[in-house]
């Protein structure tokens, strides 16, 4: 069964920046992971440090493979201590 994630990141102020083009490095490279249906990263139109991802993967397992793989772990440690906030939903379609 497919998985739906929903990953909700709010910058702390003045890190809106850096943690926009530390979330941008990683749509081609997770778009290319085995398992990775889409990965699309948003902005809030007045909010600029509010980010959501909307990822569909093939399996849990698939994502979860996501999670450990290096690119995220370069992600922590670039934008450690600059969100404020961070939301993750793992869902499925009911309908």
């Amino acid at each position: 069964m497919s998985l739906t994630i929903l990953a909700q990141i709010t910058a702390m102020p003045g890190k809106e920046d850096l943690v926009r083009r530390e979330l941008e490095k990683l749509v081609p490279v997770t778009r290319a992971e085995a398992g990775c249906l889409n990965y699309d990263l948003h902005v809030d139109n007045e909010n600029p440090g509010f980010f959501a991802f909307y990822e569909n993967w093939e399996s849990r397992e698939l994502w979860q493979q996501h999670r450990n793989a290096p690119h995220l772990a370069a992600y922590m440690a670039a934008t450690d201590g600059a969100a404020a906030n961070f939301v993750l939903n793992e869902m499925c379609v009911i309908a």
